[in-house]
């Protein structure tokens, strides 16, 4: 880098022809947000949430009125999409809250392996094998693996939020 004088005193940093510049960019993306504001007097019970960086499912949601100085408060319960943890926030209901973009997306099953990973095929014919069978739902572990063993043909669904996809749901394919 070579430093050269600028307007009152403040030094301008110039790049030199033999240092190197990196340019390799981690994220491949489209740049889309993993979340998006919205006002927490305008969230409904059924939506989602975010709260401690975790996406939520918003299970109840009371509001108090205004106090002599202050703004309607809105105290939020809801479970994490992902771990099922129950959790709450309390906020002003004028303040912007953090919503997660949740998809849902539906996997045909294809095989499931004995370290718990399971392969899944798209509607257009891409597979993918980088998720794992629930890890906080067992009984949900359970029937996806006794009906696989049975032969059934099924539906996996995937929900993904917050760069983070798990094993949702399954039903048996209707042919």
């Amino acid at each position: 880098c070579l430093i050269l004088p600028g307007k009152a005193g403040i030094p301008i940093y110039a790049m030199s022809d033999e240092e190197e510049v990196d340019t390799t960019f981690e994220s491949a993306d489209a740049g889309a947000s993993t979340t998006y504001p919205m006002q927490a007097g305008s969230i409904r019970k059924g939506g989602h949430i975010c709260i401690k960086g975790r996406p939520c499912k918003v299970v109840d949601v009371t509001t108090s009125k205004t106090g002599k100085h202050g703004h309607a408060k809105c105290h939020f319960v809801a479970i994490d999409i992902f771990t099922g943890k129950k959790m709450e926030e309390l906020c002003s209901s004028s303040h912007n809250m953090d919503v997660p973009n949740v998809t849902r997306t539906e996997y045909t099953l294809i095989d499931v392996n004995d370290e718990g990973f399971v392969s899944l095929m798209s509607e257009d014919g891409d597979t993918r094998e980088d998720l794992s069978l629930p890890k906080h739902d067992d009984s949900l572990a359970k029937q996806i693996k006794d009906d696989f063993d049975a032969g059934k043909e099924l539906l996996v669904t995937i929900m993904g939020a917050m760069n983070e996809e798990h094993v949702h749901a399954v039903k048996e394919a209707s042919n």
